[in-house]
């Protein structure tokens, strides 16, 4: 991509972003776009170059903007967006005959969807139920069967990459005029509404765990001129910021691990004479990240520094390092043991919890206790299928750079966010690609 496309790409999404937050009925207006535009653009090339996968990728990224921002005419539409355009696109394009372990996967959860219609409590709305839960998992299975074995450039790989950037940088220009200044409004070192557009913190920050990485690459693999690395750097600069005060850790954790194994990654896979400039910008990163973090921390009054170290306002240590949610993985790992082979079913292991606790509502953080709990050992099954899968893929797609990257992503982020969005399910998806480096 020459600069100055990327420069009208990024004033595009600035543009966004003031546009919405001053008049916030525009975000409907900006959902509807996308999926008409979406939807002429793959119909037009009838997804000759991968279309589908352009869109489905933007979708993932506007997701938690357009839920701030009241533009999502559902709340999971992202995740039905992405299942229909990538159909669209098997439609035109097919899939691969050796795409099996997706199909099992997809069947290996309908035990669990049939339980639910028997065991969820009369009142529930069950369908409504069992589609909040079981919509993510899905999302996975039609994108992944989407995905496998496809071929793509790497040069392809990083432009949807950008497609799932370009929105999470208009939600980083929306946090910056929706919490101007931070030091009058916090007060403590939980995870922070307001400084997250006044939704969920968990969900913001880890788009903003995501956009990190996607700058980081873009910035050490497609910054072709110096201009073009410095509004990478200074986009990356403002997500990590916007991501860090938002005071959720999981996501900008992940964000950072997975950053942290694109290097390791790419010292490995460098010859010798390339690892010096690899270590340039090692250091020059290690600073970059540091004066970051220095910012935030002043700009927080070194709140930040105590939600990392799992301390209060005061300075006192907190009991729990994961905000309770390890109680709730334990009451999942109890249903799992009390129906060991197919689960409780769908959406029940919620209404457990809240009958134990005396009518408290408390969803599940962790994609994994709760696949334990409502899918038994069918669960178990189809989560060795997805997480192993790609690393048997990467035997013969080991161009395939950002692979243990997006599994990882996936594995993180359902383990303290579930699948509440569909990045982490697109974003394991790309893990199948087979990817080509592009030829000078």
């Amino acid at each position: 991509m020459n600069e100055k496309k990327y420069i009208l790409l990024i004033t595009f999404h600035i543009v966004i972003a003031v546009l919405i937050f001053f008049f916030r009925p525009l975000s409907l207006v900006y959902a509807i776009c996308i999926t008409a535009i979406g939807l002429y653009y793959v119909l037009k090339t009838q997804n000759s170059g991968h279309e589908a996968l352009y869109v489905a990728a933007y979708i993932v990224g506007s997701e938690v903007f357009l839920r701030m921002t009241g533009g999502s005419l559902l709340y999971e539409s992202a995740k039905y967006g992405v299942m229909i355009f990538l159909a669209l696109g098997l439609y035109y394009s097919g899939f691969s005959n050796n795409a099996i372990p997706y199909w099992v996967y997809l069947l290996l959860l309908l035990p669990g969807v049939i339980i639910a219609t028997e065991t969820l409590n009369i009142g529930t709305d069950i369908r409504k139920q069992i589609a909040f839960n079981i919509s993510g998992p899905v999302c996975l299975g039609i994108a992944s069967i989407y995905t496998f074995n496809r071929k793509i450039l790497f040069s392809q790989l990083n432009n949807i990459l950008l497609s799932i950037g370009l929105p999470i940088f208009s939600t980083t220009i929306y946090l910056i005029l929706y919490t101007p200044d931070l030091k009058g409004i916090l007060t403590g070192t939980g995870s922070n509404f307001a400084t997250s557009g006044g939704f969920g913190p968990n969900q913001v920050a880890t788009l903003m765990g995501i956009g990190m990485f996607v700058f980081f690459s873009r910035l050490i693999l497609e910054s072709k001129t110096k201009l073009m690395f410095l509004i990478n750097l200074v986009i990356l600069f403002n997500i990590t910021y916007r991501g860090l005060v938002t005071f959720s850790r999981g996501g900008m954790l992940t964000g950072f691990i997975i950053i942290i194994i694109l290097i390791l990654y790419l010292f490995i896979k460098t010859k010798s004479n390339g690892r010096y400039n690899l270590y340039r910008l090692l250091i020059f990163m290690s600073i970059a990240f540091l004066a970051t973090w220095a910012y935030t921390s002043n700009q927080t009054g070194g709140l930040i520094d105590k939600r990392y170290a799992n301390k209060d306002a005061a300075g006192r240590l907190k009991e729990s390092k994961f905000s309770g949610r390890e109680d709730i993985w334990n009451s999942e790992i109890d249903d799992f043991l009390d129906h060991p082979v197919f689960g409780v079913g769908v959406g029940k292991a919620l209404e457990v919890r809240q009958e134990k606790s005396g009518g408290l509502l408390i969803a599940s953080h962790s994609e994994f206790s709760r696949t334990f709990a409502e899918h038994g050992t069918m669960g178990i099954i189809a989560l060795l299928i997805v997480f192993f899968t790609p690393i048997f893929l990467f035997i013969d797609n080991q161009q395939h750079i950002y692979m243990f990257c997006f599994l990882l992503f996936w594995a993180l982020t359902i383990n303290h966010s579930a699948m509440r969005i569909a990045a982490p399910a697109f974003v394991y998806s790309l893990s199948l690609l087979k990817v080509y480096m592009d030829e000078d």
